[in-house]
């Protein structure tokens, strides 16, 4: 924690700047997964120069976002195999958990030519019985999937059955076919995993599953991939930061 500096004339609040150093500390490898337990709240607020509440506030946000995990009389420590999130910033999954140091693959891929059902023809703007790219990928850390994606993708991308989807598929897309993602247009809810979906992310059928549907469109605002996300919700938490309007 001696790396760690709190900037008393910035103009960031000072529960920011807890909570930010607090997401690079458990990046360390002695806290990551839950070993070590984190300093208690009373020594960093001294080390730090700050109050106690302000600690408090700072570790609150990453207890409620399942980063951490509180127990009387123990301490604080990581939680394990916990994939966090951020929905205020779209990036790519691959490159988002490339930042976080989390080492993700892909345990399967599968690509077909399939005639896309009326939802996503509309979507696209294509005829009726027009064939275009589907791509199913099962995604996770060594430890065993926690995603399943499904992404259909618009004939204009230039995408076919010759491409290597084992790279990222964002720098695939705008290297290969000049198609540059620029804004995702996302639902996210709360389902209940199916038969299908328990046998691929290894779960019982009717646990809770965290499903994502996501629009990508160029920045002309035209559409080019429609994707369904199936994650494990024992797994994986989405966050969000909204300011007060």
């Amino acid at each position: 924690m001696t790396d760690f500096i709190i900037d008393h004339s910035s103009a960031v609040p000072l529960h920011l700047q807890v909570e930010d150093m607090l997401r690079k500390l458990i990046e360390k490898p002695e806290y990551k997964d839950g070993g070590k337990l984190l300093p208690n709240e009373i020594n960093m607020a001294k080390r730090l120069g700050v109050s106690r509440s302000t600690v408090r506030q700072a570790t609150n946000k990453l207890v409620y976002e399942s980063l951490l995990i509180r127990k009387k009389g123990v301490g604080t420590r990581v939680a394990k195999n916990n994939i966090s999130t951020r929905l205020n910033k779209w990036t790519s999954f691959t490159h988002e958990m490339d930042e976080k140091g989390l080492p993700f693959k892909n345990y399967s891929i599968k690509v077909h030519m399939v005639v896309p059902d009326k939802e996503i023809q509309q979507l696209f703007g294509i005829s009726k019985g027009e064939k275009i790219l589907k791509m199913e990928r099962l995604r996770g850390p060594e430890s065993g999937p926690v995603v399943y994606f499904v992404s259909y993708f618009h004939p204009r991308t230039g995408l076919s059955m010759e491409d290597d989807f084992s790279k990222p598929l964002y720098e695939t897309l705008e290297k290969d076919h000049h198609i540059v993602a620029s804004v995702s247009k996302e639902g996210i809810s709360a389902i209940l995993a199916d038969a299908q979906l328990s046998k691929i992310l290894n779960v019982k059928a009717g646990d809770p599953m965290l499903f994502r549907k996501r629009v990508v469109c160029d920045p002309g605002d035209r559409p080019f991939e429609y994707n369904l996300g199936y994650y494990r919700a024992d797994r994986f938490t989405y966050t969000i930061d909204i300011e007060r309007a």
